[in-house]
């Protein structure tokens, strides 16, 4: 994997409650510089769109806890499309998964996957879970036909693991995202198993990269 490649599996991330404007245009020019996606709050995705037409835009559905209704998740989702994002990240109703409405969170994943002709990441929180959830997590994700599974909102206490990465691959493509902050931790989680990289360090990350300038 050459830098450029490395830098494609970087989404570069700006979620906190105070993100300005001016927050998501520092994190599309860093984007748009080293080779990166963003991912950005979904109210910005039209000035995000505007600005930076050539950065792949991701967005937050649900987020950050995965409490919404589905009928919310579902009217974010189509919005959030239709506005110019290219990806979602959707969180999962943790609270229905612990328990044991494993249904629940499927068809609520489902609802938002069939709405949308864009690629779906589903954040299972697995900080908040354990390992026999997050089996059946991914599961569900696999079921309601999503294209990832990410390990974290970043909310929560913990983030990703190498742990975690190994377990997530067995079902699909993850997105390893939460606490990773170096070349070093991207590099251990792209090593388990993960195909993308959701960092709010995504500059150190790529600048981390060996022989990058």
């Amino acid at each position: 994997m050459d830098s450029a490649e490395f830098a494609a599996r970087i989404d570069h991330t700006v979620l906190g409650p105070e993100t300005t404007i001016e927050d998501v245009e520092r994190v599309l020019d860093e984007a748009r510089e080293y080779g990166m996606n963003a991912c950005i709050p979904p109210c910005y995705i039209a000035e995000a769109v505007e600005y930076a037409p050539e950065v792949t835009i991701a967005t937050v559905i649900g987020f950050p806890h995965g409490q919404h209704s589905t009928a919310a998740k579902h009217g974010e989702a189509v919005d959030a499309w239709q506005t110019g994002a290219d990806e979602l990240d959707i969180v999962i109703n943790v609270g229905r998964l612990k328990a044991g409405d494993d249904e629940g969170v499927e068809s609520d994943v489902a609802e938002v996957v069939a709405a949308v002709p864009i690629p779906v990441k589903v954040i299972i929180e697995t900080a908040l879970l354990t390992d026999a959830e997050k089996h059946r997590a991914c599961e569900a994700a696999v079921d309601a036909g999503a294209d990832f599974v990410k390990t974290s909102t970043g909310f929560a206490d913990g983030g990703a693991t190498v742990a975690d990465v190994e377990l997530m691959a067995e079902y699909l493509p993850v997105k390893a995202s939460g606490g990773v902050g170096s070349y070093e931790e991207a590099k251990a989680m792209l090593d388990a198993g993960a195909e993308r990289i959701g960092a709010s360090s995504g500059v150190e990350i790529v600048e981390g990269f060996p022989g990058a300038d």
